[in-house]
């Protein structure tokens, strides 16, 4: 007899009516209320729970995915103030790149530089400016989107784009939650991670909402706008998270 996979999701896809491209959206995650829960409960990363360090998903060092990457933080770096960065110093003396490694391409990895086992720009508790990102803090503060001042990986988890291209080169583009396989072999060591977390589905506004400007950003304004119709159509809800149904 067969039995009912535990990881159902329910899809919308569509032709982007300007280039060879097919859009897959996960509707099931983008209809959920899941939210980041950073200082709230979140257990972090680690391989035991550890919500009294408060380091989110911030153990690690943030990969960059090229140069631009790299220069989107210089530039925010240079605008930040020291009571906003608590390693503030240590990245003036040292850098806030670590010495980087070669990947399974051969490539050298950029990462931030880690701390005390964490990320540089990770303000720890205790800290007068704040515990969190210094680069989120310091967006903030400037009355801009944190988007435009962290690494790509940062703003964009737990959201993931992923593009395949055939052998005909039509592209096929997917928005979907990001799961554990996407941290690597890693990811399977963690302890908590937040899409597999009932206390992380408590937002107040459905993801593709409260992730607007991040989505935005990936697959531009008309795509986002296209697949806000489809989410939207009357009397169609896509499947409960299965996080929630469990």
């Amino acid at each position: 007899m067969a039995t009912t996979p535990d990881d159902v999701h329910e899809w919308i896809s569509f032709e982007d009516p300007d280039e060879q491209r097919t859009w897959e959206f996960d509707a099931t995650y983008l209809r959920s209320h899941h939210t980041c829960i950073y200082g709230a409960g979140c257990q972090g990363v680690l391989d035991g729970p550890a919500a009294e360090m408060m380091q989110g998903c911030c153990s690690y060092g943030a990969h960059f995915v090229d140069d631009d990457d790299v220069q989107t933080v210089v530039r925010a770096f240079v605008r930040l103030d020291p009571s906003q960065m608590q390693f503030h110093a240590e990245a003036v003396a040292e850098g806030f790149l670590a010495p980087g490694e070669p990947g399974d391409d051969g490539e050298r990895v950029t990462t931030t530089r880690l701390v005390d086992d964490a990320c540089i720009f990770l303000n720890r508790p205790g800290f007068a400016g704040g515990p969190g990102c210094a680069l989120h803090i310091g967006a903030l503060a400037a009355g801009e989107r944190p988007l435009d001042w962290k690494p790509n990986v940062c703003w964009q988890v737990p959201v993931r784009l992923e593009h395949h291209t055939d052998d005909h080169g039509h592209v096929t583009s997917r928005l979907r939650e990001w799961k554990r396989r996407d941290w690597g072999p890693g990811g399977a060591e963690f302890h908590w991670w937040c899409t597999e977390a009932p206390e992380a589905f408590v937002g107040s506004e459905p993801v593709y909402l409260a992730s607007r400007d991040e989505i935005v950003e990936l697959v531009g304004q008309h795509i986002y706008d296209l697949m806000v119709t489809q989410l939207e159509r009357p009397g169609w809800t896509p499947l409960p998270h299965p996080t929630v149904r469990r």
